[in-house]
């Protein structure tokens, strides 16, 4: 469905002298339907694939084909357009744009349930509708109110970048059911970018990415027990690595 063809992606460096890999011929199949978790290191190239898959960046080396048509030269609305959708690890603010106008902007059909869209995530829509996506709104309203906006599309690809990132315990423990049940409803192919293992333990197939390489691919059962102490938390002696104790991150 999805084929990421010998990608390679050179940026340059913030002070101007010379380029740096951040891909590195890298290569890969998605297939609709499947669930996957793309995990490893700070700095390996996770949300690279998934800016490349988005086309955010170009490859400088290689192709991409999405349902048999090379799509390496399009650019990001012709690829929303093919059904490919990207939830970013830091959502953008858009002053001036209320949440029921960017909901609207979002969803595939007119009047389909915007409201229930934010009360799948956990927020109500009677306090938010109104207001403007800025500065006002945490990190983790941000990110429910993005993946809320991913709940009213109908893609083929669905890429969530770390949706855990700044939600609280509670929110993240429903964000991942609206996840799992978005993807068992849709049968899109998902890309979930995590270091969380409850997160890993729902794919049908964890990448693991580090130095810009696939270093390994396969199910929960064969990737987690040997990845298992890179993804744990270093805080995780304090609860215990009890799910349900409040993080102090």
């Amino acid at each position: 469905m999805l084929e990421l063809n010998n990608i390679s992606i050179d940026l340059n460096v913030q002070n101007g002298n010379g380029k740096t890999r951040i891909l590195n011929n890298l290569s890969f199949k998605f297939e609709q339907g499947k669930f996957y978790c793309i995990t490893g290191p700070n700095g390996g190239g996770k949300t690279s694939i998934a800016k490349v898959i988005m086309g955010i960046y170009k490859p400088t080396e290689g192709r991409i084909f999405f349902e048999n048509e090379d799509i390496t030269e399009k650019n990001i609305t012709e690829r929303a357009r093919l059904g490919i959708c990207y939830a970013f690890q830091i959502p953008p603010r858009f002053k001036g744009l209320r949440v029921k106008d960017l909901l609207k902007i979002s969803a595939a059909k007119e009047n389909m349930g915007l409201r229930n869209s934010l009360k799948s995530v956990g927020l109500c829509p009677e306090e938010y509708m109104d207001r403007e996506v800025d500065e006002s709104f945490s990190g983790g309203e941000m990110k429910r109110i993005e993946i809320a906006t991913m709940l009213l599309r109908n893609p083929k690809v669905i890429i969530y970048d770390e949706p855990e990132a700044g939600v609280d315990l509670w929110s993240f423990h429903k964000l991942v059911n609206v996840i799992k049940q978005k993807h068992e409803r849709e049968k899109a192919a998902t890309i979930v970018i995590t270091h969380q293992e409850r997160i890993l333990a729902l794919a049908d197939e964890i990448i693991l990415v580090s130095e810009g390489q696939i270093k390994q691919a396969g199910t929960p059962e064969a990737i987690l027990p040997g990845i298992k102490k890179d993804i744990e938390c270093e805080l995780s002696g304090i609860c215990g690595g009890d799910d349900y104790a409040e993080c102090c991150r």
